[in-house]
């Protein structure tokens, strides 16, 4: 099919050439000149792991192109709405301007029996909004979740574990039922569960689901700050109730928390959006998730500042990671970044290092030390902190660390080391709801 994607940021420069790489002809549209200069020269602006490989297979075949001009986008059967959805300054609530902007300009250019496609997480209301105003052109719309995980996001967008479409009732919704299961005729094909509901259930499913992730994320840190009480170990805590089938054992590692440009910003938007509709008391919840989140940053922190136990600012500290989470380079709403920034003002000297997200993190914080050699990170430390559960760092040797810096100390913030092998290469281990 031809289609176009409005927006090449993450979601976005996934989607098209995901698309491109299983045969549709699709032009990617953004009005930042400079990112699609780089998608054109096959070079993904951000890191994603298998994202240059289709980019450039994609590009080659002819399949895929990007333009700033949105009035490249005539004549498509498909137009994919997949611009951010950022917080607002000062609120809690979702900023729609850059969806409302790539809707009204792509309007002129939309011909009776086009289907728009909406792709970015949007407060519940805004696709019936959005119809509306599409109506007149005699084009449909349809609203199509995303579910990626940074990462794995090619995959998630070729062979995807379910597709949501929330469309129009009647003929208008038989239409894009009909257009978007071609579109995802290799995923179908392939027997991916297919939800077909209603615009407000589509928005719902992907603000649910973060919420979900985030409050079992927050879940287990809760009970580590009991563990950390009572002498108890979160994680064996974590194994037991995890082998219950109703409850299962991921996203029930207790650490640093979650963080990136999704579950903190969807589930503040979430808590916004239902207190408009003044449903506020049914995710009040939410809000204590997102506290108990920030909660464990500072917790990090203060770990760290007691086992120097010296005057800080005269203490090396080694953070290891910055983004997020590992495989990506994304530092928005990073706890690994949080914490770095942190140490730093209360004066420690702070060395960081990522395998991915210096540059990122450099931009936003330049006043921190960054490197990308692991030895010059280590050597000196007064203590290191994983934040970032990168496999380089999971992996690390503690007799060969141990050797390089200064005093044998290490708060895992992810509970990922084995701290029975670095006690006994006479480390100090602090772990997150261990004893």
């Amino acid at each position: 099919m031809k289609m176009s994607v409005i927006g090449c940021g993450y979601l976005g420069a996934v989607h098209a050439s995901a698309m491109a790489e299983l045969g549709h002809d699709v032009i990617g549209i953004d009005v930042d000149a400079a990112k699609i200069d780089l998608l054109r020269a096959g070079r993904p602006p951000f890191y994603e792991p298998g994202l240059p490989e289709i980019l450039t297979s994609a590009t080659a075949s002819g399949r895929l192109r990007f333009s700033t001009e949105i009035a490249d986008a005539a004549g498509c059967a498909v137009h994919f709405i997949a611009v951010g959805t950022p917080q607002k300054p000062g609120s809690y609530a979702a900023d729609l301007r850059f969806v409302d902007a790539a809707v009204e300009s792509l309007l002129p250019h939309l011909s009776p029996g086009d289907l728009v496609a909406g792709k970015s997480t949007v407060p519940v209301g805004t696709a019936a909004r959005l119809a509306a105003l599409v109506a007149p052109t005699g084009a449909t719309l349809a609203w199509n979740p995303e579910f990626l995980r940074e990462g794995f996001a090619v995959e998630d967008t070729i062979t995807p574990d379910r597709l949501v479409y929330g469309v129009a009732p009647g003929e208008e919704g038989e239409h894009a039922t009909s257009v978007l299961n071609d579109v995802y005729a290799t995923a179908l094909a392939a027997d991916t569960p297919l939800v077909v509901t209603d615009f407000a259930t589509a928005e719902l499913v992907k603000v649910a689901a973060n919420a979900f992730l985030a409050t079992k994320i927050s879940f287990i840190n809760a009970m580590a700050e009991i563990a950390e009480v009572a002498g108890a170990d979160v994680t064996q805590l974590a194994d037991a109730i995890g082998y219950d089938g109703r409850i299962g054992r991921r996203f029930l590692g207790a650490g640093v928390g979650f963080g990136g440009g999704c579950l903190p910003k969807d589930i503040r938007a979430f808590t916004a959006r239902a207190e408009e509709l003044g449903r506020g008391e049914s995710v009040v919840f939410l809000k204590e998730v997102d506290k108990i989140n920030l909660r464990r940053r500072q917790r990090v922190v203060d770990l760290t500042v007691r086992a120097i136990g010296r005057e800080v600012w005269k203490a090396k500290v080694t953070v290891l990671g910055l983004s997020f989470k590992p495989h990506s380079d994304d530092v928005r709403d990073s706890p690994a970044l949080d914490v770095a920034v942190q140490l730093y003002g209360l004066g420690v000297n702070v060395t960081a290092i990522d395998p991915q997200a210096i540059d990122n993190a450099r931009l936003r914080h330049p006043q921190l030390t960054y490197t990308s050699d692991l030895e010059d990170a280590l050597r000196g430390a007064d203590a290191v902190v994983l934040v970032t559960e990168w496999p380089e760092f999971r992996g690390l040797d503690p007799e060969w660390a141990g050797a390089l810096v200064r005093t044998r100390t290490i708060i895992d913030g992810r509970n990922t080391l084995d701290a029975a092998a670095w006690r006994a290469a006479g480390w100090t281990y602090n772990g997150l709801g261990r004893p």
